[in-house]
């Protein structure tokens, strides 16, 4: 889908007063010929110039993207002071130390995506011991497996005796991963792989019989069962045994699902039983399956019941995370042996704080939840007996939350200004125990601050604004500020740390950080009036702050840069096209432009359920109204954009920036550069190489620094 990967893109760029660079001579971008196509929605005929560059098997699409990529190439590789640049964000992003993620407990050990700055791609590796980060054991190091650096780990699953560990591959960004199991005393590769278990649009998911020598997994279907156009839909659920050929898998569950269903599976520790949940589409909607001991599937909750998340409890029970008439989430508890919602009893009613997530211990629940982006963590008895909070840092994000033993977990937090680290809270804990697994930066932003205001968008609605600044920074209207945000898919803008985001601050810039309608901010209602008909409520909300910006004097339009990408780069493609006066330069990643031919792409379709379709009235006269590619007029000044694309992208179809380049390119009256981007080994993010993101990001400083007329200053030589 569009939504996870590309939140954590490192927004970066830097403004200043706008400059006079134009491509270098023969660097010019190739134009694309128009071949008018004319579709007739409700009545309402739309045009479409660049329909042809659609077709990504077309030898003369590719010859044309190609050129642009050359063009583009040139540009970039000549701006000024780009070798500095690139010594900078390589040092900022090499320097960080050795950090630990996705924590699971089997076996008696921990395993853990240990991140290296000295290699590519994160490994596999099991921790003995949380207070000693040298113990760690590689089980896994696709670094090995491919030293090209394209094979990425998609996800992993350990057996429940932490004997063997399921690990789905892909490469080139592509997401499409087979499944492959490792020995984890050995990391030797083992069983047959099983094929076709993640993909880009609705990923995949494992979990291990109790025995470990079978598992659940989600399967697409292989080529030849359904036409090509339905290879990455129709996801079930099947058995596999280890040692047999995955021809023989036994269909478990799934036939009678959407076309567009995303399952993700669960199991309790002992593996007595298995939750299926199931997503329609993008858009918010979840169902749940619960496979009994016996055998059989149970359906637990509807699309329409507002149920969206599901725990296990230490007695077999199900905490179910609810939106039924709660709109910041209320949870559930649904007696072991139960399978019917009516059931179910209240154990946590609605309250302030938005629950992201529930984990059920051995006496307690805790809660994440979130309070306007900021989370909040609190624990509350079993039965929904009154609790207290956990002492989580202001300002931060408490990104995961593990059981270690008892009623211990581990807190992975994060901030604006802090690096990810772990903690331990025990039951008599008066404040976080700092673990062993702490990522350090070589980047220092001791001498920053976070503010926090509140813009009021065009319909009087009051919308967050983190800004982070150098103490010193004077609001005298010039600051180069970069503004981002992404508003959609009901994902709340977070406090996330950025290594080299302080290349930016060190060139006199602030970063200011906007929590669009659309996500989850404030609960469910607010990722509801930023969906669907309401979609304009979003970019609204986002041209509001970069108003605040200017008229608080943090910065100018001259000064003013945006950034985004996925969904967030629909957003940029809306925000230049809607007010391109406000900006003076623009960066969009992997973005979304052609609004009316979106859901006619593979991950397109999964997203109707948040955008809209055309084949509904209303909803075609909201896409259309706010469609960037159609929002596009000719003889307009706008700003200079770069388009950063992957040819591999399994969650937005490329042809969405081509299309929307071309016709920039045509329309623009300024002069500045339209450049597109696309990388022939990379996809919307994920599995992303080291290197290949460090040139990515000295891309983006180095075009952004000289559109907006800033000449580059290495460290030493960067204000005070």
């Amino acid at each position: 889908m569009v939504k996870a990967l590309v939140v954590g893109i490192t927004v970066l760029a830097l403004g200043g007063v706008v400059g006079s660079a134009q491509p270098a001579a023969g660097s010019k971008p190739p134009a694309a010929a128009r071949r008018p196509v004319v579709d007739k929605y409700w009545g309402v005929e739309v045009s479409d110039d660049y329909r042809w560059l659609e077709s990504w098997s077309d030898p003369e699409v590719r010859a044309w993207s190609d050129a642009q990529n050359a063009a583009a190439r040139a540009v970039l590789d000549a701006l000024p002071g780009r070798t500095a640049i690139q010594t900078r964000v390589e040092a900022l992003m090499r320097g960080a130390s050795v950090s630990f993620g996705g924590l699971r407990k089997r076996g008696g050990v921990f395993f853990a995506i240990r991140r290296d700055p000295a290699r590519q791609q994160p490994q596999l590796v099991v921790l003995p011991s949380l207070g000693d980060p040298s113990s760690a054991r590689v089980v896994l190091d696709p670094n090995l497996l491919d030293p090209s650096g394209f094979t990425s780990i998609d996800f992993f699953e350990p057996s429940p005796d932490g004997s063997l560990v399921a690990v789905s591959l892909s490469k080139g960004g592509s997401e499409s991963g087979d499944l492959h199991i490792f020995q984890v005393a050995t990391g030797a590769a083992v069983f047959e792989v099983i094929p076709r278990v993640n993909g880009g649009t609705a990923a995949g998911s494992v979990v291990w019989t109790p025995d470990g020598k079978a598992l659940f997994y989600t399967r697409y279907p292989r080529p030849g069962e359904r036409p090509v156009a339905d290879l990455d839909f129709f996801q079930q659920v099947y058995l596999h045994v280890l040692g047999t050929p995955t021809e023989r898998d036994t269909y478990c569950t799934g036939k009678e699902l959407p076309r567009i269903a995303e399952i993700r599976l669960d199991t309790p520790d002992e593996g007595s039983a298995v939750l299926a949940a199931v997503k329609n589409g993008d858009g918010g909607e979840h169902a749940f399956f619960l496979r009994r001991p016996d055998g059989a599937w149970a359906q637990i909750a509807a699309f329409a019941d507002g149920v969206v998340g599901a725990a296990f409890g230490p007695d077999g029970s199900l905490y179910l995370l609810s939106h039924h008439q709660a709109p910041r989430g209320k949870v559930l508890r649904l007696a072991a042996g139960q399978t019917r919602l009516a059931s179910a009893t209240v154990v946590v009613p609605e309250g302030d704080g938005v629950i992201q997530g529930l984990v059920p211990t051995a006496t307690r629940l805790y809660l994440n939840e979130i309070l306007g982006g900021p989370s909040r963590l609190r624990w509350v008895g079993l039965d929904g007996a009154p609790g207290g909070l956990v002492a989580v840092p202001e300002m931060s994000s408490v990104w995961q939350v593990v059981r270690e033993q008892g009623d211990t977990v581990l807190l992975n937090v994060e901030g604006y200004l802090k690096p990810a680290a772990w903690f331990r809270w025990t039951p008599q804990s008066f404040s976080l125990e700092p673990t062993a697994l702490a990522k350090t930066s070589v980047a220092d932003f001791s001498d920053c601050e976070v503010v926090r205001a509140t813009v009021t968008s065009k319909d009087g609605t009051k919308v967050p604004l983190a800004i982070i600044m150098r103490r010193a920074a004077p609001l005298d209207g010039t600051n180069p500020t970069l503004l981002t945000g992404y508003g959609g898919f009901g994902i709340a803008t977070r406090p996330s740390f950025s290594d080299v985001r302080r290349l930016w601050l060190e060139q006199g810039g602030i970063v200011a950080i906007a929590s669009l309608r659309g996500g989850s901010d404030f609960g469910e209602s607010w990722h509801r009036a930023g969906m669907l008909t309401r979609k304009q409520n979003v970019f609204d909300d986002f041209l509001a702050c970069a108003r605040f910006l200017v008229a608080n004097r943090y910065t100018n339009p001259r000064a003013l840069a945006i950034e985004g990408g996925s969904n967030g780069g629909l957003l940029m493609g809306a925000a230049l096209t809607q007010a391109p006066e406000l900006f003076g330069a623009v960066v969009t990643h992997v973005g979304i432009y052609d609004m009316l031919r979106n859901e006619l792409t593979a991950n397109g379709s999964f997203n109707v359920t948040e955008y809209g379709s055309v084949a509904n009235r209303a909803q075609f006269e909201a896409l259309h109204a706010y469609s960037p590619y159609h929002r596009v007029r000719d003889g307009v000044r706008f700003p200079a954009v770069l388009f950063m694309t992957g040819a591999n992208d399994p969650r937005v179809d490329p042809m969405n920036s081509r299309k929307m380049v071309a016709r920039l390119q045509a329309a623009s009256a300024s002069g500045l550069p339209v450049l597109l981007r696309t990388s022939g080994t990379t996809g919307h993010g994920g599995g992303t190489p080291l290197a290949t993101r460090i040139v990515e990001q000295t891309d983006v400083y180095a075009f952004l620094l000289n559109q907006l007329g800033r000449t580059y200053r290495p460290v030493e030589q960067a204000p005070e």
